[in-house]
């Protein structure tokens, strides 16, 4: 098995089925997983997301802090043209330009935060695409996403087609869960 440190920046092609991925950062000290997919492919055929996370954070989501000190896990394309904050939460990077987020404290209150991934849905989502199976949290996680659809009946109910300032908050939400509510 070949092994990638997130110490080291690793281009596409060396994420690869087989690799073991080791995380350092400030949420995590030597965790370690397995690819066991090729990225962005063999997905659960209930999980049909719209937006790829490079895609999501190129449009700006989580105020651009979300992604800050992990990058060296994840391909260094996806953070060519991401819109990101060091500094802290930033609204204004967010595509739709409002806050639609939840503080951490919020999602640890709730129990939506399984140990594997602390920042939430979205380390989730990033480690699935790249190829991390987690059969019984990606089920979880898949249901979360489903459930979050219930969000585009307001759109579409309540604003014109093609408007984008109609309902920015929840049109944002949706961004952060990978459904591209710039369509609806």
């Amino acid at each position: 098995m070949s092994q990638s440190s997130s110490t080291k920046q690793d281009n596409l092609s060396k994420r690869r089925p087989g690799t073991l991925v080791v995380v350092n950062d400030r949420m995590q000290r030597g965790y370690r997983y397995s690819l066991v997919e090729p990225i962005g492919r063999n997905f659960d055929p209930e999980f049909k997301p719209e937006l790829s996370p490079k895609e999501m954070l190129a449009l700006g989501v989580f105020g651009g802090k979300y992604m800050t000190d992990c990058q060296k896990e994840f391909p260094a394309s996806w953070f060519k043209h991401a819109k990101l904050s060091p500094e802290g939460r930033n609204k204004t990077l967010n595509y739709f330009g409002v806050d639609a987020s939840r503080p951490l404290s919020v999602w640890c209150e709730n129990g939506w935060i399984y140990e594997d991934d602390p920042r939430g849905w979205f380390q989730w989502y990033c480690r699935y695409y790249i190829g991390r199976r987690l059969p019984e949290e990606d089920r979880r996680q898949i249901k979360r996403w489903k459930a979050f659809r219930r969000h585009i009946a307001p759109i579409l109910r309540h604003c014109e087609p093609g408007d984008p300032f109609c309902r920015r908050r929840q049109r944002q939400a949706l961004l952060h869960w990978a459904y591209d509510s710039r369509k609806y």
